[in-house]
């Protein structure tokens, strides 16, 4: 797994590179589509991009006897929902067979 992360800025211009559609537009879109799915969730609906993964909200039990990572205090944590993402089966089998750690590990022209 590398250590390289992929902005949005970096997504946009890949878009802009790729179609020549505006950058404005392209942010637009892509800031729509992520709303939408932050909307979705909020809601408790299931998101399904197929070949992509499944977005959804999953139900975490709360806990009597947590503890505050930072001060070890002992506190009280109630349920409460959290956004998880699976993989689909196109998803899965592209990252597959990644690279281990410190074999090659691919350049940023080749992860977009």
């Amino acid at each position: 797994m590398t250590g390289k992360k992929i902005t949005k800025a970096e997504i946009i211009d890949s878009v802009y590179e790729k179609t020549g559609t505006n950058r404005n537009d392209i942010k637009t879109t892509l800031d729509l589509v992520l709303e939408g799915i932050k909307n979705a969730l909020a809601m408790g609906t299931m998101i399904e991009l197929r070949g992509f993964g499944t977005f959804e909200i999953r139900i975490r039990k709360g806990r009597q006897k947590a503890r505050n990572p930072k001060t070890g205090e002992a506190v009280s944590v109630s349920s409460h929902g959290i956004a998880a993402f699976r993989a689909g089966k196109e998803l899965r089998q592209a990252v597959w067979n990644l690279p281990a750690k410190n074999s090659e590990e691919p350049t940023a022209e080749n992860s977009f």
